[in-house]
């Protein structure tokens, strides 16, 4: 159980967000990252040896977000929606999944960039009318317009670049 500094609300072990006030539980540093299993994931394309993702221990992990130009990688748990953008000092706008401490302010991230959220067997992105757009597969999305992504698709948030990783149904 991991209890949030901020509202001190309990949160199940391994949530990254507080599910109670949408703060970060655990810093960049804590994020540790490890070669995935074969007969957890769909492996789309061939993964070099240097490559490496987070196993899912998390239970209730459906799919996560590897961040191309870091490695590090945001597991997606116990929602079936998230927001995702940056936290800006003076400002009440908070996503779900602040990409902050990766550069997002530089890459051109908005406070609220983009939507991501699982439907049943389909996961579906929307871009939330930013500033830089967002990109699936190289191909920009027109705002507050669903697209459906599939495993291995590569996102990009401005010139944050993020390949989403689904995990197979049991």
């Amino acid at each position: 159980m991991i209890v949030c500094s901020n509202c001190k609300h309990a949160n199940m072990a391994g949530a990254m967000f507080c599910a109670e006030c949408g703060a970060q539980l655990i810093g960049r540093d804590a994020l540790i990252t490890q070669t995935i299993s074969t007969d957890k994931f769909k492996k789309v394309n061939k993964a070099s040896a240097g490559d490496a993702y987070q196993d899912f221990n998390v239970t209730d992990a459906w799919g996560s977000l590897h961040l191309l130009d870091t490695g590090q990688v945001l597991p997606l748990s116990s929602r079936n929606e998230f927001t995702l953008g940056r936290i800006s000092e003076g400002q009440p706008i908070m996503p779900d999944i602040d990409l902050s401490p990766f550069q997002a302010y530089a890459a051109g991230v908005s406070r609220l960039h983009a939507v991501i959220k699982r439907e049943g067997s389909r996961i579906i992105f929307m871009d939330l009318g930013s500033a830089n757009g967002t990109y699936i597969n190289g191909k920009r999305l027109a705002t507050n317009v669903e697209q459906v992504v599939n495993h291995g698709d590569i996102i990009a948030l401005g010139k944050l670049k993020m390949q989403i990783l689904v995990k197979e149904k049991q």
